[in-house]
């Protein structure tokens, strides 16, 4: 689900921007193949809706050069499905939030997902993992207590 970003666009140079940071938190009960998976997906959107965050293209000494990446650092910590739940909610007020139902990986199709979330109220929904990005200290106060998903 994404939910309205009240960020800066990448095009507005004029502006300082405030300390970000970016973290995703992963459900502690998955295996490692599903939560990287999980982390992934929010991943990518995030730097869909934070195309900011990315950093200069890496040169070689060569010229050769890479794609820019992000320069903050993504924790990807660990939480029990209930703690990703409040988490979630206690974020939406505080910072942008991408967040991964669990039906995302009951299926590869996307419209079956898209449908296996709207056939549920917004209260019954499980999550697999959630991103955050906004103000270093809201977000280190949000995450504060969980360990690095390892």
């Amino acid at each position: 689900m994404l939910l309205p970003l009240d960020t800066q666009s990448s095009s507005d140079t004029d502006a300082p921007r405030k300390p970000e940071r970016c973290v995703i938190v992963v459900d502690e009960a998955l295996s490692p193949g599903k939560a990287s998976n999980a982390a992934a997906v929010v991943a990518f959107t995030l730097g869909q809706r934070h195309s900011h965050l990315v950093g200069a293209p890496l040169r070689e000494q060569g010229g050769t050069t890479h794609p820019g990446l992000i320069p903050i650092g993504i924790p990807v910590l660990k939480a029990t499905a209930d703690q990703l739940s409040e988490l979630r909610q206690k974020s939406l007020a505080h910072c942008d939030v991408v967040d991964f139902p669990a039906q995302g990986q009951a299926t590869t199709d996307y419209d079956a997902f898209l449908s296996a979330v709207n056939a549920l109220s917004g209260d019954s929904l499980q999550y697999l993992a959630v991103g955050l990005v906004g103000p270093r200290n809201r977000i280190g106060k949000l995450v504060s207590g969980l360990a690095l998903f390892a």
